[in-house]
């Protein structure tokens, strides 16, 4: 069974397309053309910077363009909550700004519990929550199946965040770095950086396959290809990647109005009149060398028997944790971000037919569901669900944020801001002691986030 790939959606029509010149000279060199990179592109231009955003294929390609599209505060980890906070604030403001182009909704989001068990974890992540300011309350079973329409499931209560909300990622994204480049960013699709430029020690630009760059500092936002750009320059951190398969179905009638999860199936509607759907904390680990290296780390987090996680065998030709992918390479040779231009991941054709006949099960009103499209995206992921975003002590000058745990597209405008700040030397507002490199390296005990 085989489906169109969604992204094919962003580049008909008019394309999505960035062809800026190389400048001899930025303040802010940005890796990456995800949600994190357009976003620090956007609030440094805007702050004045003069910025050059590289990416190796194209704009919001890979894990920006693949997700759920939630906007969510809820479940989050408690360090977390006041930035996802901001970047609500954010999204609101930036949605206004381009006259509702980015899909956003407030629906709010719905974490539905099967037991007391699950109930009492709600409670808890609340009682931790509100000092923050958080909206969420839990409910009982009958304003549940209310708020989701009277569905068919035996779902004991929930969790709900009616101030959560979504946009549309593979519009979004793409939308965000059009605004970057009015604010005066320069954005190069299809220019791989192949490596980091230095000078007595200090991180002085970047190498990439169309000529070099200087910059008084550079943003490392790789997503699934951060760890193996790091591991080039000696520094390791614990990163793996896992594949979540997506669907979106056909336009059907609208009896799900808020975005809703349970432990089986994550689902919320769509701006073309279909949902979009997925099989909850259901993630495929493909074998490789990074996962043989750092699987005594995630050991912890996989007997907590919290996260759905199969591994696979090992993962294909080019992906950045392939057996033959290159760890090493010259600035002057063909890098490993040549040889794939974009993760492309195929879906799981299997989950792809249990997803939609679920919601049929869930909503049998609405008739037949078939999947308009299917896709795949590669989630970059950290050993305690929390990313990294941090100056690189080992190599001054390059900061980096990563590891987003499936929780980027959500909170990338504020962390866009908060490393366009970091750039600038600035204060960045929040505490960011959660998500620092150092914790990898230094002994402490990792502390796992939610699994909500």
């Amino acid at each position: 069974m085989t489906f169109p790939f969604h992204a094919s959606l962003l580049q008909s029509g008019k394309p999505v397309s960035f062809g800026a010149d190389l400048p001899e000279k930025v303040d802010l060199a940005i890796i990456g053309g995800g949600v994190l990179g357009v976003c620090t592109a956007l609030f440094a231009a805007r702050a004045g910077l003069s910025v050059l955003l590289l990416e190796k294929g194209r704009v919001a390609a890979e894990q920006s363009s693949r997700n759920w599209g939630w906007v969510r505060v809820q479940g989050r980890d408690v360090a977390e909550i006041p930035i996802a906070l901001e970047s609500q604030t954010h999204w609101q403001a930036l949605d206004a700004e381009l006259q509702g182009r980015l899909g956003l909704r407030q629906i709010g989001v719905t974490y539905l519990a099967r037991s007391d068990k699950d109930m009492a974890g709600y409670e808890d992540w609340i009682a931790r929550a509100q000092p923050h300011g958080v909206s969420s309350t839990t409910m009982g079973r009958a304003a549940v199946q209310e708020l989701l329409g009277q569905p068919e499931g035996n779902w004991v209560g929930g969790l709900h965040t009616p101030t959560d909300l979504k946009a549309e990622p593979w519009v979004a994204v793409p939308e965000l770095a059009r605004l970057a480049q009015e604010a005066g960013a320069l954005i190069r699709e299809g220019c791989a950086v192949r490596a980091l430029d230095f000078e007595a020690g200090r991180v002085t630009g970047v190498v990439t396959e169309a000529g070099r760059v200087q910059a008084g500092k550079v943003v490392l936002a790789g997503g699934s290809w951060s760890s193996l750009f790091l591991r080039r320059h000696g520094v390791t951190i614990p990163q793996l990647s896992v594949r979540s398969t997506v669907v979106a179905t056909q336009p059907l009638p609208q009896v799900l109005a808020t975005a809703a999860v349970d432990d089986r199936l994550a689902m919320r509607p769509r701006a073309d009149g279909g949902y979009t759907l997925a099989p909850a904390a259901f993630g495929e680990l493909f074998a490789g060398p990074d996962l043989m290296r750092h699987i005594h780390r995630y050991l912890p987090l996989a007997l907590t028997g919290e996260f759905d996680v199969h591994l696979r065998p090992p993962a294909p030709k080019h992906y950045p944790d392939a057996f033959g992918t290159k760890r090493n390479w010259a600035e002057d040779a063909r890098s490993p971000f040549e040889d794939l231009r974009i993760l492309d991941p195929k879906p799981n054709a299997r989950k792809v037919a249990e997803i939609t006949r679920r919601f049929a099960e869930i909503y049998p009103q609405v008739g037949a569901v078939e999947p308009h499209a299917a896709w795949a995206g590669m989630i970059d992921v950290l050993p305690d669900v929390v990313p990294v975003v941090d100056h690189v002590k080992q190599l001054p000058g390059l900061i980096v944020a990563t590891g987003m745990c499936g929780h980027g597209f959500g909170i990338g405008p504020a962390f866009g801001r908060i490393l366009a700040d970091m750039a600038q030397g600035k204060p960045v507002g929040h505490d960011l002691s959660r998500f620092s490199m150092g914790r990898f390296s230094d002994g402490s005990r990792l502390r796992p986030g939610p699994n909500l």
